[in-house]
């Protein structure tokens, strides 16, 4: 229809065809109706976006993707937890690991296969999150490579490297898929132990950040931080490697969504702001600090010896307040 019209499938179009197609194909009545309805929304959502210009055209969804989902919306008790065991329509009553408790009004679940083989439900719901108490602390953070951040408190956060730890198991298993037949049973098998490695340096590198996000959160009232523009950032072909490993956005995306949360602020510096090389003592702007390699450099004209970041940390701050 998108390609002979020009337009796109509304909702009410798409819902409205779910009664025949049902008729038409009895499997479809296997399917969780609600899951069935939240896909037509994705899909009229899809073109939402496409004709706003926010994202491309919706695109046909393969079974045979490795990542398989589908969301149902709480109705009359149809989703529920109960000890180790949750409640799904038309799935019923199964056990899964609980990895926190359920709380507030239960709103949806998300069901997603990954590609790793493995299965998981997102449980959705409404909580009331209480505000933390109002401190005065004051934080400033430069983000980088050697160090994940510097506080302008002096603090160096050490970056734990998770892609550089699991390298050599990935680039192992990552040969023995390239060898085996694509399509067969063995490489399925080893398609899927690559996916399990990505999957254990992605779930290392959220809960590391998630940990440190949280207590900056707690401690302080204000955060600043620095507008960085990753992607043109990651054109840098000695870099990118190290700057996904580092995952700087999704850092911020933590600080932002947290402070939202919990009552804190967090404040932006420009992107091209000279953080790095100005002294944060007298403010003379040393244009040589642009070198990434300078990491310590002395100001000519307060003396005062100066760590890179540990400077660019105490601007951020300066700057953002």
């Amino acid at each position: 229809m998108f390609l002979a019209t020009g337009k796109g499938l509304s909702y009410q179009t798409c819902a409205s065809q779910l009664p025949n197609m049902k008729r038409q194909w009895p499997w479809l009545k296997e399917v969780d109706s609600i899951a069935l309805q939240s896909a037509a929304r994705n899909l009229a959502d899809g073109f939402h976006r496409y004709f706003k210009k926010q994202n491309d055209h919706p695109r046909f969804k393969s079974r045979k993707h490795p990542v398989q989902s589908y969301t149902t919306r709480f109705t009359n008790g149809n989703i529920a937890v109960k000890e180790n065991y949750i409640q799904l329509p038309k799935l019923g009553l199964g056990r899964y690991a609980k990895s926190r408790e359920i709380e507030g009004k239960v709103v949806s679940a998300t069901i997603r296969l990954a590609p790793s083989g493995k299965w998981f439900v997102a449980v959705v719901c409404e909580v009331d999150i209480q505000t933390l108490p109002v401190t005065d602390g004051r934080l400033g953070t430069d983000v980088g490579i050697k160090q994940l951040a510097v506080t302008s408190d002096g603090l160096a956060i050490e970056n734990p490297r998770h892609t550089m730890r699991y390298e050599a198991k990935l680039a192992k298993w990552q040969r023995i898929m390239a060898r085996r037949h694509q399509g067969g049973s063995n490489w399925r098998k080893a398609k899927q132990k690559v996916a399990s490695i990505h999957e254990r340096i992605r779930n290392s590198r959220m809960d590391a950040i998630h940990k440190q996000t949280t207590t900056w959160i707690r401690e302080n009232q204000t955060i600043c931080i620095e507008d960085l523009r990753i992607a043109n950032m990651m054109k840098n072909r000695h870099l990118a490697k190290h700057i996904a490993d580092a995952s700087w956005g999704e850092m911020s995306r933590q600080l932002h969504y947290k402070a939202k949360w919990y009552g804190r602020t967090i404040k932006e510096v420009p992107t091209f702001a000279p953080s790095s090389q100005t002294c944060h003592v007298c403010g003379y702007k040393h244009a040589e600090v642009k070198d990434l390699s300078l990491r310590k450099w002395t100001c000519v004209s307060c003396h005062t010896i100066h760590d890179r970041d540990s400077n660019a940390a105490q601007n951020i701050k300066a700057m953002a307040l």
